[in-house]
């Protein structure tokens, strides 16, 4: 029966739907159960007692999801999987040089316990059994005698749980392993073992040992898939340099003399044990782990290769059937004539930015940005022409390749040269994602940072009016004569009309209108700065003198969002049955009122389209 696993606790299955993966994987653990080809190992004892039935498939997914069928709790040895995971190991604890002094890393074309090495003395690669035993030989010759209980702690880091040794297999795989102490031997000869031959096989014996399940093996395979990250626990075991080289030696040589015609059919980086189990690793997607203990020719399971080339071909998992349009990393592509700010500019300010609306260009960007879609975002951004103020929206973006990242501080430093000021919204600066791209900035100088897209649109705004002195002529204090909403009224008109205003004042910070509260008065803005917001704070608009809020009351709309002082107010309120008492004696100021209300609603409507034709790519 299929089980869908979380890291939260599920109260009843029945009360999930069984999502496709999990039923994919329930119907491959049914269809190849059946399958009768292939041996259970025998050349260690306790091997032989596994039973040919047991059949288990699990998958993990990088933000923590398990998928589980069959007999995928059943515990076995992980046997040669823990190569993958102890050269990771040796890597990060001896270092790149040290590893690679002592092992190579290419394909054998041999059986797994080959004694040969290369010509050079040196293991093929860490995945067999020579190679494999250099790696403890390693391990032991950097930490001590604590080598082998770092290597059982690791292993759980992976699962995400403690492991336990199976002391009955660790014992039987002590009694017959010759051609390992022959292996072992031939390697202390040519010193690429330094220290007790003894000691350094028990470490090895001991790995093989480990206790683990399919689901383990996928959990496993995720924190690889992930980056070095586990994604149950959120622990970074490794690095995401040691991990590309660990995945690299897995592609290459993982299924040893197997390992061409399973690139050839499956296409993930992978490697099997001969208790039965195989472990694949999709980078940024999935684990995979299986368990059934009859083994084909090369020591790989049977079952287990079926499952893992099912599930590559019927999703295309393969890892160079890779598609994609490097354009599709730009969501949008436009200037502030397309789309301003939310700040409402009083009339002389909107006359520049209309004016001079090419050079702020906007860019909204999604996705990972790797090197191929961050080159064709920097040659979209080269292009004569450049804006004056150029703003990457990052707030879509879930990652950034190194190389993205090279090529983007390039680009900064490119776009700086010819006086370009980049402005990055939507991350926080003291995220993983700013991290790293700060990391690749020559200079941070010149780069802004904004939490939102709007607000780094409204800077590159105020910083273009500034630039053609637009600010010397600010409105600082407003009359009924330049609002907006009562512009075409006669003086007499708006003289009246003010004797019906009544005059308020707000601090900053102040609550002028919340939502939901009657609307039975329009505010005409005289000084100061008043935001639009909705209750999660997201902001509508900002206004300043000259401009009314609160003016859907005129169509007896209620309060629909909440009304901010930005910096101290001073405003006039209009009841609006003072407004209705007036109209009725001068019916036209009523119909212009609303003339000038509909203009402005249509003004918005049209915004509202530019945003919609953006996000579609017209």
């Amino acid at each position: 029966m299929s089980r869908f696993r979380t890291r939260r606790p599920v109260e009843s299955a029945r009360q999930i739907p069984t999502p496709p993966l999990s039923r994919f994987l329930a119907h491959c653990q049914t269809a190849l159960a059946a399958e009768k080809n292939g041996n259970v190992a025998s050349y260690i004892p306790e091997l032989s007692k596994a039973n040919p039935a047991h059949f288990g498939i699990a998958c993990a997914t990088t933000d923590g999801h398990v998928y589980a069928v069959g007999d995928s709790d059943v515990p076995f040895t992980i046997q040669s999987i823990s190569k993958a995971f102890v050269f990771a190991l040796a890597l990060e604890t001896v270092g790149v040089e040290g590893v690679e002094a002592a092992i190579g890393v290419e394909p054998s074309g041999e059986a797994f316990n080959s004694i040969r090495l290369r010509p050079d003395n040196r293991p093929f690669n860490p995945m067999v059994n020579a190679g494999a035993i250099a790696c403890c030989g390693l391990l032991y010759h950097a930490v001590g005698r604590e080598a082998g209980d770092s290597i059982i702690h690791s292993l759980g880091r992976f699962a995400g749980r403690d492991l336990a040794v199976d002391e009955a297999v660790f014992e039987s795989e002590r009694q017959t392993g010759d051609r390992n102490r022959a292996i072992a031997y031939l390697l202390r000869n040519y010193s690429v073992i330094k220290d007790d031959v003894d000691i350094i096989l028990d470490m090895y014996f001991r790995q093989c040992s480990v206790l683990v399940t399919a689901c383990d093996l996928a959990v496993m395979a995720a924190t690889l898939a992930n980056g070095g990250i586990n994604p149950l626990t959120g622990e970074r075991v490794i690095s995401q340099y040691v991990v590309a080289r660990t995945l690299s030696v897995m592609t290459s040589s993982g299924m040893y003399d197997f390992a061409g015609e399973w690139m050839y059919r499956v296409g993930i980086p992978a490697k099997s044990g001969v208790g039965g189990g195989i472990i694949a690793a999709l980078p940024s997607q999935l684990g995979l782990g299986t368990f059934s203990p009859p083994l084909d020719e090369h020591g790989n399971s049977v079952r287990g290769l079926m499952v893992c080339e099912e599930l590559s071909r019927a999703f295309g998992l393969h890892l160079l059937n890779r598609s994609g349009d490097v354009r599709a990393c730009i969501v949008a592509d436009y200037d502030i004539a397309r789309m301003p700010s939310r700040r409402m500019r009083q009339p002389h300010e909107q006359t520049i930015l209309d004016a001079h609306a090419g050079e702020i260009r906007v860019l909204e960007l999604a996705g990972t940005l790797t090197f191929a879609n961050m080159d064709y975002i920097s040659r979209r951004l080269l292009d004569p022409g450049r804006p004056v103020f150029l703003v990457l929206d990052l707030g879509r973006v879930s990652s950034v390749s190194q190389a993205a990242a090279t090529l983007f501080g390039d680009l900064a430093t490119e776009l700086g040269t010819g006086q370009v000021t980049m402005i990055l919204s939507g991350i926080a600066p003291q995220s993983s994602l700013a991290s790293s791209i700060k990391s690749h900035l020559k200079s941070t100088e010149g780069v802004r940072w904004f939490p939102t897209l709007d607000e780094s649109i409204e800077w590159a705004e105020d910083q273009l009016i500034y630039r053609h002195g637009g600010f010397t002529d600010l409105i600082d204090s407003a009359d009924f004569s330049q609002q907006s909403l009562l512009a075409g009224l006669a003086a007499d008109e708006l003289d009246a009309l003010a004797k019906l205003a009544l005059s308020r004042t707000y601090k900053a910070g102040e609550r002028i209108i919340a939502t939901g509260d009657p609307a039975n008065s329009v505010f005409f803005l005289q000084s100061g700065m008043v935001s639009v917001k909705l209750a999660n704070g997201t902001r509508l608009a900002s206004l300043v003198s000259g401009m009314a809020f609160g003016e859907m009351a005129l169509i007896e709309s209620p309060r629909m969002a909440d009304i901010w002082a930005d910096t101290s107010v001073r405003c006039l309120e209009l009841p609006i049955d003072c407004l209705d008492a007036f109209n009725e004696n001068h019916p036209h100021v009523g119909e212009r009122i609303m003339r000038n209300l509909a203009t402005l609603l249509a003004r918005r409507l049209a915004q509202a389209n530019q945003r919609v034709d953006l996000l579609k790519g017209h």
